[in-house]
C-alpha cells in the first residue's frame, strides 16, 4: 500500500473543512501550496495527520439512531431503571440518589432531566451520555453513542 502524502491529507481536510477551528483552518490555509507542503516540519505533519484523521460527527444522525433504541441504551446505562409509559425512570448515578423518581428520560423524544438538580437536563441521547459519562463533553459523548449504535 502506498504512503499517504501531505497533499492527500490536505485533500481529506478540504472535504470536511467545517469541522475545524479557526486556528486549524488558518494552519490548513498556510500550507495550501506545493512549496509549503514540501517543507512541513515533523510537528506540522503530525498535526496535519491528526486533522485528516479527525472523525466527522453528524450529531443529528447519531441522535436519530440512538432515539430508535433509547430504551435499550437506558437499560444499559442505568440498569436499575424502569419504564413508565414514555419515560425511563432511574436513580441518577452522578449523585447520591436514594431512590428512583426525579431522574427521567423520555424514550420517545430523548429529553431528560433530574428534577432534583438545577440545570441537569438535556434534549437528546448525546447530551445524556455527556452528562452521565463525560463531564458534559458532547464530542466524546457523540463518539461513544456513535459506536454504540453502529454508525
Amino acid at each position: 500500500m502506498s504512503e499517504v502524502t501531505p497533499s492527500d491529507m490536505l485533500a481529506r481536510c478540504r472535504a470536511k473543512h467545517e469541522i475545524y477551528s479557526a486556528k486549524e483552518v488558518e494552519f490548513l490555509r498556510s500550507i495550501n501550496n506545493p512549496f509549503a507542503l514540501a517543507s512541513l516540519s515533523p510537528a506540522q505533519v503530525d498535526w496535519l495527520t491528526k486533522l485528516a484523521e479527525r472523525e466527522v460527527l453528524d450529531f443529528a444522525a447519531i441522535n436519530t439512531a440512538a432515539l430508535s433504541v433509547l430504551t435499550t441504551i437506558c437499560r444499559r446505562w442505568l440498569p436499575d431503571g424502569v419504564v413508565y409509559g414514555k419515560e425511563f425512570v432511574a436513580r441518577n448515578p452522578t449523585r447520591s440518589d436514594g431512590k428512583p423518581g426525579s431522574f427521567r428520560i423520555n424514550v420517545v423524544t430523548g429529553r431528560w432531566s433530574d428534577f432534583a438538580v438545577d440545570g441537569a437536563r438535556g434534549g437528546d441521547p448525546i447530551s445524556l451520555a455527556a452528562y452521565l459519562f463525560h463531564a458534559g463533553d458532547q464530542i466524546a459523548a457523540a463518539k461513544d453513542v456513535k459506536r454504540m449504535v453502529g454508525l
